[in-house]
């Protein structure tokens, strides 16, 4: 910023009686000396709020200053700017006047007269420029513009013509999806799921019309319903896209595209299924970019974090994950190989399917219809000359007795087994027909995981439980807690799906997902225990008794923490 303005800002604080003047002269020396700039050592040490120092920039440049903050913004005024446009250049419109033709626009830069022309010309209004808080700014486009996607397919419907939707047949099916408003209706979609950092996107034909559902945080939210004679045409319009067969409506399809919005790209995997009311869709969605999470970033810490990297770092073994379904197994293990990864080692995968394509790693998706499953695969890869071998599952004899072969062979192994908690691992490979004395041998360290939402940081306070949750508190964690500590938990002020609510969850209440763990290493004692085919309980109990902290405990401390709340803890993790 030049001089020449800062110094206007300190006196228009000044005259606003924000500031005294000891601390704009303070402010003025400090500056020149550090070289640091007046805004930042207004709000870094004399706690200028941001938007007093916006309203004096306003102030000194005599442009409007508008607070956007709880101000009601109708959906139809934002049809006059694009999305696209409102976030490359950080502007939002709020107000119309239908008689001189007067768009009032709050920008975060009022006087780029470039950035005005053009939204002159793309509207063909007259543009009043306001300033406002970048932050205002950008919550207002995340929640007008993800209101309006109804307003999108409305836009799109208005536009169709009667051919979009008459014909079904293979040899027209082209032409419908060459027509703008399906592709308009597909892609809204889609930018609503970047949007809301949806991991998968449901759409379900019913008896009346297709419902579209996003899964946030792991759970599903309805947030759209389309008009029943725009079922085929949008169906069409993703097969396409996915590379599937549009005519082929009887067996289960499966295909991939890449769909970019701004700056984030998103792999989709599309799975489509026939059922009694058409095809229903699901998408999933995996990040191109932000790469791969650390171990703590996972939620990974402490002893469970210590005895994982201590066995990863071992040269050969086997080390596994378990968990259900949709428990983030698959990301545990890709968040390890990046640890490991590097131009020294051969790091082979066999996965179902590969999720990310990681730098420097031999990936390869299983292929059954082709011959090419776990079992074979993991054959093919001990000619490959590899260090580290990852398989997607353990789920058959053949694969096990393999990956133990491997792992006894110098290799390190990683995999996955479907099992309630961690002590589970070793009765289950021998169910698999492994024999104790190679699994004692060959295992290294098993990890059990689920994945709870995190509390929005936003939105949560403080609360004291009553008196029977916190002797179950006491009772899980044990000598985890002082017995003199207070047990506060924490949960989200806001009430259902509200999403004026609060502009970082949505009113959900929930931001993100964190994971809860329970590792432990195979010592000489789990390694008795294995030859001797002792119980889940027994080599549960005798994993805890050497140190490891349990998921359910884990989860209770993270609740303590306010990172995440006992109900969720208790509905992934409960036994």
């Amino acid at each position: 910023m030049p001089e020449s303005t800062a110094q206007d800002i300190l006196s228009q604080l000044l005259e606003d009686k924000k500031i005294s003047q000891a601390t704009a002269d303070a402010v003025r020396v400090e500056s020149l000396n550090t070289g640091s700039a007046v805004e930042v050592l207004l709000k870094k040490k004399y706690t200028v709020s941001d938007e007093d120092i916006v309203q004096a920039r306003a102030k000194t440049l005599n442009v409007p200053f508008i607070a956007l903050s709880g101000k009601a913004i109708s959906p139809d005024i934002v049809t006059h700017i694009p999305e696209a446009v409102a976030r490359r250049y950080v502007l939002v419109p709020f107000q119309y006047g239908q008689k001189n033709a007067e768009l009032s626009v709050a920008m975060m830069d009022p006087l780029d007269f470039q950035v005005i022309e053009f939204l002159e010309k793309k509207s063909g209004k007259t543009i009043k420029p306001y300033m406002a808080m970048k932050e205002d700014i950008m919550a207002v486009i995340e929640d007008i513009y993800t209101q309006n996607l109804s307003a999108d397919v409305s836009a799109a419907l208005k536009e169709s013509t009667p051919t979009t939707v008459k014909t079904y047949e293979a040899g027209h099916l082209g032409e419908v999806i060459r027509e703008a408003p399906i592709a308009q209706i597909v892609s809204a979609i889609l930018e609503q799921a970047i949007r809301i950092r949806a991991s998968d996107v449901h759409i379900e034909p019913q008896e009346g019309d297709t419902r579209v559902r996003y899964r946030v945080d792991g759970i599903l939210q309805e947030r759209l319903m389309l008009p029943k004679k725009l079922q085929e045409a949008v169906i069409s319009r993703i097969k396409i896209l996915g590379d599937m067969k549009i005519d082929e409506k009887r067996i289960p399809q499966d295909g991939r595209f890449n769909f970019r919005m701004g700056e984030s790209e998103v792999d989709l995997r599309v799975s489509t299924l026939p059922t009694v009311n058409g095809e229903k869709i699901v998408m999933r969605l995996l990040k191109k970019s932000g790469g791969v999470p650390t171990l703590p970033e996972l939620g990974l810490r402490g002893m469970a974090l210590k005895n994982l990297q201590a066995s990863i770092l071992r040269p050969h073994g086997i080390i596994l994950v378990t968990g259900p379904t949709g428990s983030g197994k698959t990301t545990t293990l890709y968040a390890v190989l990046a640890v490991l990864n590097n131009a020294k080692v051969n790091i082979m995968t066999l996965e179902d399917p590969v999720e990310y394509q990681i730098s420097g790693v031999n990936q390869v998706q299983i292929n059954p219809q082709a011959g090419l499953t776990f079992a074979t695969g993991l054959r093919s890869f001990l000619r490959q000359d590899p260090n580290i071998i990852l398989v997607g599952e353990i789920r058959d004899t053949e694969t096990t007795e393999l990956a133990i072969q491997a792992a006894l062979t110098g290799h390190l192994v990683f995999s996955t087994l479907h099992t309630n908690n961690a002590s589970g691992a070793i009765p289950r490979l021998l169910d698999l027909g492994a024999e104790p004395f190679l699994v004692a041998s060959a295992l290294n360290a098993v990890a059990g995981q689920r994945i709870s939402r995190k509390l929005c940081n936003s939105c949560k306070v403080e609360y004291e439980p009553d008196a029977a949750v916190v002797s179950d508190i006491r009772s899980v964690l044990g000598d985890l807690i002082p017995k003199d500590k207070k047990i506060v938990l924490y949960r989200n002020k806001t009430e259902g799906n509200n999403p004026s609510a609060c502009d970082s969850c949505g009113g959900m209440g929930y931001h993100g997902r964190i994971g809860i763990f329970e590792v432990f290493p195979v010592t000489d004692a789990i390694s008795k225990l294995t030859l001797t085919r002792s119980t889940m309980r027994d080599i549960e109990r005798q994993a805890v008794s050497e140190g490891m902290i349990t998921m359910k405990q884990d989860g209770y401390l993270k609740a303590l923490e306010g990172i995440t709340t006992l109900e969720e803890v208790l509905r992934v993790a409960q036994d």
